[in-house]
C-alpha cells in the first residue's frame, strides 16, 4: 500500500475521472475487462524517469502525455486499436497537487483523442526522481498482430514521418542547437504514435517496429529477428526542414524517441503505399544480422554509436 499522504482523495481528485469501463471507479484491487468479441488482447509497458526519459522541469502534461504516447506506439506497432491502460505514479514527497491537476490533465487531453481510457494503478512516494510506469492494452483480429519477425531479402525498408526531430529537441533543450520555432522540443516531448498506420500495415508489411532507441538500432532488431542484413541510404532519409538547418545527420540516423514505424514491405506490396506518409530508406539482403549505412556520397559511413542503450 502506497504510503502517499492523501492517496485516496488525490486518486479521487485526478485519476477517477479518467476511469473507463471495467475500472470499477478505481475503488478494487484490480480491474475487470474483456477484449472485444473474436479480439486478441496486445499488451505492452514502458517506464520514464525524471532526467533519463523527460526533463525534470518538462510541464507536467506533456509528461502525461508522452507516457501513455509511447505506449500507444507499441500498439502501433503491432497494428492494434488502443482499449485501456493502467498505470503507477511514484513522485517524491511534497510535489505539489498542481503537478498531479497538471499531469492528469494532459492524460484526458490524450485519452479523449485517443479512444483509451485509465483501467488502475498506484500511486507512491520515493526518495528518488519521478517515476512512471504504464501498461497498456490494445486488441486486434486473431493472428493479425504486426511483428517483428519476417523480413526477407529483397524486402524494402520503410519508414513513417521524419527522423531525427526528437533527438535533436534533446539538443535544442539543452541548449546545444538552435531551434527558434520550438519544433523539434515538440517532437521530443510529445510523441505521434502511428496507430491509423499501423492499422492499415495489415497485409503490407513483413515485419514492424517502432523507432525508439534509434534509426539503426531498431534496424538491427528487424535483422536480428529476420536472420539478415540491411543497408540504409542516408541520401533517403526524410529529415524535417528544421532537421536540416541543424544538420547532424548521425544524430538523425542514431538518436532515440522518434516513435515513427519502421517496417519491411515485399516488392509487390510497395505500390498500396503509395499515398502514405512513409518513406522508402533501403533493403534486406542475405548476410549476418547487420545494418549497414551508405552516406549521402554512396560510401559506408561509420558511427560512432548505434542507439540509445537501457543499461548504458
Amino acid at each position: 500500500m502506497s504510503d502517499l499522504p492523501a492517496e485516496f482523495a488525490l486518486i479521487a481528485r485526478h485519476f477517477r475521472p479518467l476511469a473507463g469501463p471495467g475500472a470499477l471507479d478505481l475503488g478494487d484491487d484490480a480491474a475487470v475487462v474483456a477484449p472485444p468479441p473474436g479480439r486478441e488482447l496486445v499488451i505492452a509497458a514502458d517506464a520514464m524517469v525524471a532526467g533519463v526519459h523527460f526533463l525534470p522541469d518538462d510541464p507536467p502534461d506533456l509528461i502525461g502525455r508522452k507516457l501513455l504516447r509511447t505506449n500507444l506506439s507499441d500498439l502501433a506497432a503491432m497494428g492494434a486499436e488502443p482499449f485501456g491502460y493502467l498505470m503507477t505514479v511514484s513522485v517524491p514527497r511534497g510535489t505539489p497537487d498542481g503537478w498531479f491537476a497538471g499531469f492528469a490533465a494532459g492524460l484526458d487531453a490524450d485519452q479523449r483523442e485517443f479512444g483509451i481510457a485509465l483501467l488502475g494503478g498506484d500511486t507512491t512516494s520515493t526518495p528518488g526522481p519521478v517515476s512512471l510506469s504504464l501498461t497498456v492494452l490494445g486488441h486486434v483480429a486473431p493472428g493479425a498482430a504486426l511483428r517483428r519477425v519476417g523480413a526477407q531479402p529483397g524486402h524494402a525498408l520503410y519508414v513513417s514521418g521524419t527522423i531525427g526531430d526528437a533527438a535533436l529537441g534533446l539538443l535544442a533543450l539543452r541548449g546545444e542547437v538552435a531551434d527558434a520555432d520550438g519544433v523539434l522540443a515538440d517532437r521530443y516531448r510529445l510523441p505521434r504514435p502511428r496507430l491509423a498506420l499501423g492499422r492499415r500495415l495489415h497485409g503490407i508489411a513483413a515485419a514492424c517496429m517502432d523507432v525508439s532507441d534509434g534509426l539503426v538500432q531498431d534496424a538491427g532488431h528487424l535483422c536480428r529477428a529476420g536472420g539478415l542484413g540491411c543497408t540504409i541510404l542516408a541520401a533517403e532519409l526524410p529529415l524535417s526542414a528544421a532537421a536540416r538547418r541543424v544538420g547532424r545527420l548521425e544524430t538523425c540516423l542514431t538518436g532515440g524517441d522518434d516513435y515513427e514505424l519502421l517496417f519491411a514491405v515485399p516488392p509487390e506490396r510497395e505500390a498500396a503505399l503509395a499515398d502514405a506518409p512513409v518513406t522508402r530508406i533501403g533493403h534486406f539482403h542475405a548476410g549476418p544480422a547487420r545494418v549497414a549505412v551508405l552516406g549521402p556520397d554512396g560510401a559506408p559511413m561509420p558511427l560512432a554509436g548505434g542507439g540509445w542503450s537501457h543499461f548504458g
